[in-house]
């Protein structure tokens, strides 16, 4: 066995670029990997899991307490698969470094001497016995998969039901069957879709010419309430249907005005040659522009309308079974033997099979028993307001409202069919949970894919206006038979891997092992309030009741009452939710991860080890989970960032989505020690410093390197039980940033300014991170600000291709949100970064955020954007405009800035204020020195001028510009340089500084 005071791997060292090539890799792979089996939402990559638990499961070799017996078969195993490592110990480390590396790569997951000399190395570092990792944030099974790999034994606990469903396929059924269970699976989805085919073929028909129906694209409608008008507004975002290239269709609309009636919205489908001949959508923000009077109904009537129809998804019939209103059908796409998709405007017959369709469910509704489990989901949405849910106010308020009476009809009959199988029956109850995230009223259709896309990857569920309804019993996109297939493909995937694993139902606060049984506690919490994973999950938990009636997974062990699934102790920050009196709110986020946190400790032996992934943005996420950590008492001692999402993906561009998740090693706290601050305050640089030249040798960039650094700083802080300063006064973790004193202000400020000041020093120079007082030669705030705000950008994975692929099912892109109607026309152009990064920077480096609003940058909704250059053109030019104050530098041999910058005038205040609703009047605020400050043009306004002189092609006011900045100093140059390093490669900036930098004088 390692002993107690043995380093594991991953606390000395770990092949972080190798590892984070194959992770990221990895999330790109569409078929054929377990992630198909079923969504689940910030599932890790296998890759980092299995790379990561190696490091966990290995002492380090160089380590004066590693076994030399573990040593001894080491070398011989790692022979079989690169070669013999060398007799040093550190050459016994690289070889076993370069062994996790490559094994991370998923083409080698299940090779089979791989497989072996991994397994061997486990066994030989654990003296021959079988090692157990917990994992009681189990979610999709990643990291118990792995362990399972490795040949460990491990334990899947989640709160959820639903994630537990998955676990106990991918981590029982596959491991006991394998192959066989693939086969049977694709035998039992050919059955049940065969009887649903029969059951439901009369209300899917086929055209008269033998074409087959394979998706029907609706649209909502509302009444337009223009006095004289009436028209009924189809509420379309786009009017695409095919962006294909070798077919290329869109709906084109016109009004057509019969006398004495209501104007009507008519359709045609046509092959638009560009994008310029594609009429724009009908709504956007929630407003709706009637196309036949072209007024817009504003948010509020476009929800009450709605509202009124309970979402408006449904058609509404008269009594004689003709389309009255309510949901209109747009469009139909078919597919005739060889000659692939095609697109057709709806028929009468379309209409009557959605009739017949409602009338058979209300038949099955009239047989529902009182007292019995309704054959509908009639189970009720989150509280309005609730993370992640945007559709309560308009009209959805039950889960059945989430589907039309025809997908209801399917889905019941599908669940019906499941229901009465013997064997396996939840295993393909998965492809109905598949099929129920492609088959409701909130599924866009893709014009590229020409496909139904799926709904709940994106971690949030929004209103949506037109929709795209599959059809089930086909054999193509949104079909069960579709998700039969990849169901099976996810099976098949699962090579090499035989040990079963134990899941169960269980709250991470309360774990059913017992205490000193686990080597290993690895686990990917939840990411404070990103995700709302029981309420999102419920939305397949509703049917998987319906398909396995006398399931007792299926159920809530904490709350028999509840009818969806266990809520009271998921550890989740969302202030709408409540237990029992209490709100979520970031206490109960910490009191409740600190248990689980202990829980781990009991359960963990004494040699064991621990490993916590975080990935969230927000610095409030990061600060919650750690005081979680530290009170749990947890002593960080190593922390790795791997890269584990793709850089190419459309939430990442532009702004600070971070590509990695941090892994923290951790140990159980042994010692009661009191740290003195101010020891730990001389040490944090340094640590910092080290960490970033390390991390940025690997690739790790901005904000990933930002959130990278705050694991090694809490390896000084968390070896303490507490820390406290010469006072006796306890310095918390968190607290204030604006404070002075320490015991205020909590260490996370101090990690984030020395961040920020060893930042400042790679890109500016060490003058630019002592400026907080006015040091000699430093930059201005804004150019530090600027530096630090293009900094933090930096990707981990600059070079990732951006090929325009369908993003994956569980990483699909966010899109805007359609219900915010105060956001105006199409998205800025700029960066962004969350607000609080930018403060917690800006702030301990004496960066006054509010005097650069409107100038240097824009807050909106907890987001600051980075003007753009091209943006800063009227307050740098004024009025007049950069060709006449070039002229005017060509002109004069006065090249004061006041005389060619308008905007800043020594007479006046500049003409700088922010914009729109938030305009500040600064000047009135501010003192007289901070007034003379801000009427002189700053280096980077100067350096912002000769961008935009030589985008507007002044080349001889450009030269005397850059002629007279040569002789004011090396400022300019030294600024313009650090951004040209800075400013993504691509970006307009960069080509213009890169430009302009050519034409200064050498």
């Amino acid at each position: 066995m390692i002993p107690k005071e043995c380093k594991r791997l991953a606390e000395v060292d770990f092949p972080i670029a190798v590892v984070s090539k194959h992770a990221a890799r990895e999330k790109s792979i569409r078929h054929g990997h377990p992630s198909t089996l079923h969504l689940w939402w910030a599932r890790r990559p296998l890759a980092a899991c299995r790379a990561m638990l190696l490091g966990l499961l290995l002492p380090d070799p160089c380590d004066e307490n590693c076994p030399v017996d573990f040593k001894e078969r080491a070398r011989a195993l790692l022979a079989r698969v690169q070669g013999r490592a060398g007799r040093a110990d550190e050459d016994l480390r690289a070889a076993l470094l370069r062994f996790i590396g490559d094994f991370a790569n998923w083409d080698l997951s299940a090779n089979e001497t791989y497989l072996e000399v991994s397994r061997g190395l486990v066994r030989a570092a654990h003296g021959g016995e079988t090692p157990l990792v917990v994992d009681p944030f189990a979610g999709g099974g990643s990291i118990p998969l792995e362990a399972l790999r490795l040949g460990c034994d491990a334990f899947a606990s989640d709160l959820n039901p639903v994630a537990c469903l998955i676990e106990k396929t991918l981590l029982e059924d596959i491991p006991r069957h394998g192959p066989e269970l693939a086969e049977e699976l694709r035998r039992v989805g050919k059955r049940i879709k065969q009887a649903a085919e029969k059951e439901l073929a009369e209300f899917y028909p086929d055209d008269p010419d033998g074409a087959k129906p394979i998706a029907y694209l609706w649209a909502r409608t509302v009444r337009c309430e223009t006095p004289n008008c009436g028209a009924e507004i189809p509420l379309v975002r786009s009017f695409w249907l095919s962006k294909k290239a070798s077919r290329r269709r869109a709906l084109r609309h016109g009004c057509v005005r019969p006398k004495g009636e209501t104007p009507r919205v008519e359709f045609e489908i046509f092959e638009p040659r560009s994008e310029a001949e594609v009429q724009k959508g009908t709504v956007s923000r929630a407003k709706a522009t009637c196309p036949c009077c072209n007024i817009t109904l504003s948010p509020d009537r476009v929800r009450a309308l709605l509202y009124e129809q309970r979402g408006g998804a449904n058609v509404v019939f008269d009594t004689r079974g003709r389309r009255a209103g309510g949901a209109r059908l747009l469009a139909v796409v078919v597919k005739a033997g060889g000659q692939g998709r095609r697109y057709r405007l709806p028929t009468e017959a379309d209409y009557k099979a959605i009739w017949k369709a409602e009338r058979r469910l209300s038949h099955l509704v009239s047989e529902f028993r009182p007292g019995s489990l309704s054959p509908l989901p009639d189970e009720p949405l989150p509280p309005v307001g609730a993370l992640g849910f945007r559709v309560q106010r308009y009209g959805v308020v039950e889960w059945g409202d989430f589907f039309t009476s025809r997908q209801k009809l399917a889905l019941l009959s599908i669940s019906r069919y499941i229901a009465d199988q013997k064997v396996f029956a939840r295993s393909i109850a998965l492809a109905l949970g598949k099929l129920a995230d492609l088959a409701n009223v909130v599924c866009p259709w893709e014009p590229i894919a020409e496909c139904p896309r799926n709904v709940l990857s994106n971690g949030r569920i929004k209103p949506s206006w037109d929709f795209a309804e599959g059809v089930p019993i086909s054999d193509s996109s949104g079909s069960f038979s579709v998700c039969v297939e990849n169901l099976v493909s996810g099976i098949l995937s699962v090579e090499g891997v035989t040990k079963v694993a134990t899941t169960e139902v269980a709250a991470a606060q309360s774990s059913p092992l017992p205490s000193d049984s686990a080597q290993i506690w690895f686990t990917d919490p939840p990411y404070y309030n990103a995700i709302p994973y029981s309420n999102l999950s419920d939305m397949f938990f509703v049917w998987y009741k319906r398909a396995l009636p006398n399931d007792n997974l299926l159920r809530d062990p904490f709350e028999p009452q509840n009818q969806l699934t266990p809520k009271a102790k998921e550890i989740i920050q969302d202030e709408v939710e409540e237990v029992g009196g209490e709100v979520k709110d970031k206490d109960f986020f910490e009191r409740e991860m600190a248990q689980s946190f202990l829980e781990g400790q009991r359960v963990l032996q004494d040699n064991g080890v621990g490993c916590v992934v975080f990935a969230h943005k927000t610095t409030e996420g990061w600060e919650a989970l750690l005081s979680g950590m530290i009170r749990g008492g947890w002593v960080i001692s190593g922390s790795w960032p791997i890269a584990t999402e793709m850089a190419s993906r459309l939430r990442a561009r532009d702004s600070a989505a971070l590509a990695t998740s941090v892994h923290l090693v951790c140990r159980p706290r042994s010692e009661d020690e009191v740290g003195d601050w101010g020891k730990v305050l001389r040490e944090l640089p340094r640590r910092v410093r080290d960490w970033m030249d390390r991390l940025q040798a690997e690739g790790v960039r901005g904000a990933d390197l930002v959130f990278a650094c705050i694991g090694p700083a809490l390896e000084i802080y968390s070896r303490y039980a507490k820390v406290v300063d010469p006072d006796e006064r306890e310095i918390p973790l968190g607290g204030d940033p604006e404070a002075k004193e320490a015991h205020r202000r909590g260490y996370l400020a101090y990690v984030w300014e020395v961040v920020g000041r060893t930042a400042l020093e790679q890109v500016l120079g060490t003058a630019e991170s002592t400026a907080r007082n006015g040091a000699a030669g430093a930059l201005e705030e804004d150019a530090r600000l600027t530096a630090l705000f293009l900094w933090t950008l930096q990707s981990t994975n600059p070079e990732a291709p951006d090929d325009g692929a369908e993003e994956p099912e569980d990483e699909a892109p966010e899109e805007e949100d359609d219900e915010d109607e105060s956001a105006q026309g199409k998205k800025k152009k700029g960066f962004t970064l969350v607000f609080d990064v930018v403060r917690r920077f800006a702030q301990p480096l004496g960066i006054h955020l509010d005097d650069w609003e409107g100038r240097v940058v824009e807050t909106r909704k907890g987001v600051v954007r980075l003007l753009p250059v091209a943006e800063r053109a009227r307050q740098l030019f004024g009025e007049e405009g950069a060709d006449a104050v070039a002229s005017r530098v060509e002109a004069t041999a006065d090249l004061k800035p006041t005389t060619w910058l308008p905007g800043f005038e020594p007479s006046a205040s500049p003409a700088i204020k922010g914009r729109g609703r938030k305009r500040r009047a600064t000047q009135l605020q501010a003192s007289d020195e901070a007034l003379q400050a801000r009427r002189e043009a700053t280096t980077l306004d100067r350096v912002h001028a000769a961008m935009l002189m030589q985008a507007s092609g002044r080349a001889n006011a450009l030269r005397a510009l850059l002629k007279a900045e040569q002789e004011r100093g090396t400022d300019f140059v030294r600024l313009a340089n650090a951004l040209s390093a800075l400013y993504p490669k691509g970006s307009e900036e960069k080509r213009l500084v890169d430009a302009m930098l050519l034409a200064v004088p050498r």
